[in-house]
């Protein structure tokens, strides 16, 4: 195991685990988290893990960005710049992490915390799991290149709707878009989480790349002639 100052990341065979580890404060996404996850993402390619579940630890997946480190007149403070590029590595580092991930959503998974959830691989939800993105609400907009990664994985109305709005959503919706995968009861997450993971871990992992990089390919071609299209 190696531990960082707010989350640990695991291995056991070829499954990993990253948990972020602040419960107390719902597992927040600060400069600190930010930088520990992309160190995390880099680490874990350095292991034999071919897959990494990641979740938060206690009763909440993330409850987004820490407000708190937004510059507000002191020194030390956090620009709005200075934290979207930060989320922008987070982000990159686990999409070019060699595992294939899956997150393991419950509670409250809010702003930034739906980005992270977005840049994994696959996704299963608690039932008590409920999304928002409150970005607009509080005057500041969604960052870490979020729009662009959920218009990849939603229709282009109804992150209009979800980012303009901020009108949480729960899991089943969550589900009927497409977001996530698969919804299960609250005590059957962990168990659910770990028969995917164990399923992926067996299978070939220059296969499963391949095959992720064929899809990834084949968005990017739609989202292009989607585009066009609209243009011409």
């Amino acid at each position: 195991m190696t531990t960082w100052s707010t989350l640990t990341a695991t291995v056991e065979g070829r499954i990993g685990r990253l948990t972020l580890t602040q419960p107390r404060q719902l597992t927040p996404l600060g400069p600190v988290p930010l930088r520990e996850i992309a160190e995390a993402a880099a680490w874990f390619d350095t292991t034999n893990a071919s897959v990494v579940v990641v979740t938060g630890e206690g009763r909440a997946f993330s409850s987004g960005f820490d407000l708190r480190e937004f510059a507000n007149g002191h020194d030390g403070a956090m620009s709005s710049r200075e934290q979207g590029d930060l989320g922008r590595r987070m982000a990159e580092a686990m999409e070019r992490m060699r595992a294939r991930s899956i997150a393991a959503i419950k509670g409250p998974c809010v702003g930034g915390g739906v980005v992270l959830a977005g840049v994994c691989d696959l996704r299963i939800a608690a039932d008590d799991t409920v999304f928002s993105i409150p970005e607009v609400d509080l005057g500041i907009p969604l960052a870490w290149g979020g729009i662009p990664r959920l218009v990849r994985e939603l229709p282009p109305a109804i992150v209009r709707e979800l980012v303009l709005s901020c009108r949480p959503f729960d899991a089943h919706e969550a589900r009927s878009l497409g977001f996530v995968n698969r919804v299960v009861p609250r005590d059957q997450l962990e168990s659910a989480v770990d028969e995917l993971a164990t399923q992926m871990s067996e299978k070939a992992p220059s296969v499963v790349m391949a095959t992720k990089r064929q899809v990834n390919e084949a968005l990017e071609e739609y989202l292009a002639a989607r585009n066009a299209a609209r243009q011409a």
